[in-house]
C-alpha cells in the first residue's frame, strides 16, 4: 500500500469522489448509519490515502491543533473491507501519526474511537479519556495519544 498525503484543494474530483465512496461504504451501508458524513472539514483537513492498484483501500483525516480538538486529531479512519486482512489500519494510522509530528510536532492527539476499536488505538500509544457516549448512534470513546 501506498501512502499519499494531499489537502483539501489538491485532491482531484476521482479521488475525492473514491474517498467519499469508501466511507460511505463502511461508515453509511456496512455499519448502518445513517448520517452526514460531509461536514465541511474536509476543507481544513489532511487527507491520508492509502492506495493498493490505483485504488484507495484505506483512509484517514488529520487536523492541525485547534481545528477539531484542542490537541491534533485524526478521524475518519476506514479500510476497505476486502483489505482488513493485510494491516492497513495499522499502516494508516501509523503514517497519520507521523505526519502529525512533521506537520505539527510531536504533540498530543486526540480521537474519538468507535468502542470496540479500543484495544487496536490502545497498540498504538492511545488511552481512553472520559466516559463512553454515543455518536451517530455508535458507542464511542475519547482517547488521547500523549
Amino acid at each position: 500500500m501506498r501512502i499519499e498525503i494531499k489537502k483539501f484543494n489538491e485532491l482531484d474530483i476521482q479521488e475525492l469522489y473514491d474517498v467519499l465512496q469508501l466511507r460511505s461504504e463502511v461508515f453509511v451501508v456496512e455499519q448502518d448509519c445513517v448520517y452526514q458524513d460531509m461536514d465541511d472539514k474536509d476543507q481544513i483537513a489532511l487527507h491520508i490515502m492509502g492506495n493498493k492498484n490505483n485504488k484507495i483501500v484505506a483512509y484517514t483525516r488529520v487536523f492541525k491543533p485547534g481545528d477539531y480538538f484542542k490537541e491534533a486529531s485524526i478521524g475518519r479512519v476506514v479500510v476497505r473491507r476486502s483489505e482488513r486482512k493485510y494491516g492497513y489500519g495499522l499502516k494508516i494510522m501509523q503514517a497519520s501519526i507521523e505526519i502529525i509530528h512533521k506537520n505539527y510536532g510531536v504533540v498530543p492527539i486526540h480521537i474519538s474511537a468507535q468502542k470496540y476499536l479500543t484495544k487496536f488505538y490502545s497498540s498504538l500509544g492511545f488511552a481512553i479519556i472520559g466516559e463512553e457516549y454515543l455518536e451517530d448512534g455508535i458507542p464511542h470513546v475519547g482517547m488521547l495519544r500523549e
